[in-house]
């Protein structure tokens, strides 16, 4: 029989699978071999899919392939359908954290065959996310924090505790890897954990967690309204008509700019950027273009002015 942490944990795959994967036979799982992906590949394992685990070795520890095998055979002895081990390089630009994620994200994406994969974000994630988004000044789009189902990808522990996750692996007789890098404070995120969140909950009387993953879910329905309002005000053309933009309040002609770049092949944009290029309509002194995210070698992506008009160009980088 199921006990408290084990059993909440089941009935949030469950409330997730109704609500995002309905009909689902197959899922994958993005499993680290800690707690909170150990308890979630459990709880999606007895949702009787057919659960395929996914368990990327990073290479960062001496001794990551012996954890990653470990966490392969705890996925087989759970019920999985299978369990891989992907090997990836990180080196990617960003720091480590985020060469890490991009890593990992696009190991997922190569392996996962067509299946949703299913993160072991809780919570207390998701409210590092919102302090880490509010404290760089990343906009509202970053301070929404993590959607529960952004294809491929689903969340299905956001309303989740780590607290719980930990439980219910003691429940089930699981024991999780413990990653040093959760421990250690070179990381913004890690002493975001042990160090500012347990001061905030100190100095407010508690309660933080949840109410910065509250604000998130309130400002991801606010900006899902705006960003509807901004598609339908979206002209397709290759061009962006300057004349166009000039009535839109600020909030949906920022999402016009963003959809407009993000058409033209701009990726990773940033609030900085976005806000750089409705300069060039709000603020136009003749300034140059506004270099942004785009996937190009030895080329930049360009947005800048041509009299009524926004124009993208690319502009080759001296090697």
């Amino acid at each position: 029989m199921d006990r408290p942490s084990s059993l909440a944990l089941r009935v949030a795959v469950k409330k997730f699978g109704a609500q995002y994967l309905p009909g689902a036979a197959e899922v994958a799982v993005a499993l680290s071999g800690g707690a909170d992906s150990l308890a979630l590949v459990a709880a999606a394992v007895a949702q009787d899919w057919a659960v395929t685990a996914l368990i990327v070795d990073h290479g960062l520890q001496r001794d990551s392939a012996e954890v990653a095998a470990q966490a392969r055979d705890q996925a087989l002895a759970l019920g999985c359908r299978d369990a891989s081990v992907l090997s990836v390089i990180v080196d990617g630009a960003g720091g480590l954290e985020a060469s890490a994620r991009n890593a990992r994200y696009a190991a997922l994406e190569q392996s996962r065959g067509g299946l949703p994969v299913l993160l072991a974000h809780t919570l207390d994630d998701q409210a590092e996310t919102v302090l880490l988004g509010l404290g760089r000044g990343s906009g509202g789009r970053s301070i929404a924090g993590m959607r529960p189902w952004d294809a491929p990808w689903g969340r299905p522990l956001l309303d989740l505790r780590r607290t719980e996750t930990r439980s219910a692996c003691a429940e089930l007789g699981l024991t999780p890897w413990e990653d040093p890098h959760n421990v250690d404070s070179r990381f913004v995120r890690v002493r975001l954990r042990h160090e500012v969140l347990p001061l905030l909950e100190q100095v407010l009387g508690g309660g933080v967690a949840e109410a910065l993953a509250r604000t998130a879910a309130s400002l991801r329905d606010d900006g899902d309204a705006l960003d509807a309002q901004a598609r339908a005000a979206f002209p397709a053309s290759e061009g962006l008509a300057i004349s166009n933009l000039r009535d839109l309040t600020p909030a949906i002609r920022r999402r016009v700019i963003r959809l407009w770049l993000l058409a033209g092949g701009a990726l990773d944009l940033n609030d900085n950027q976005i806000r750089a290029v409705d300069a060039l309509v709000m603020q136009w002194r003749g300034q140059g273009g506004v270099a942004v995210g785009a996937d190009l070698s030895y080329q930049r992506l360009v947005a800048s002015r041509s009299g009524d008009e926004l124009v993208l160009s690319v502009h080759d980088v001296a090697r």
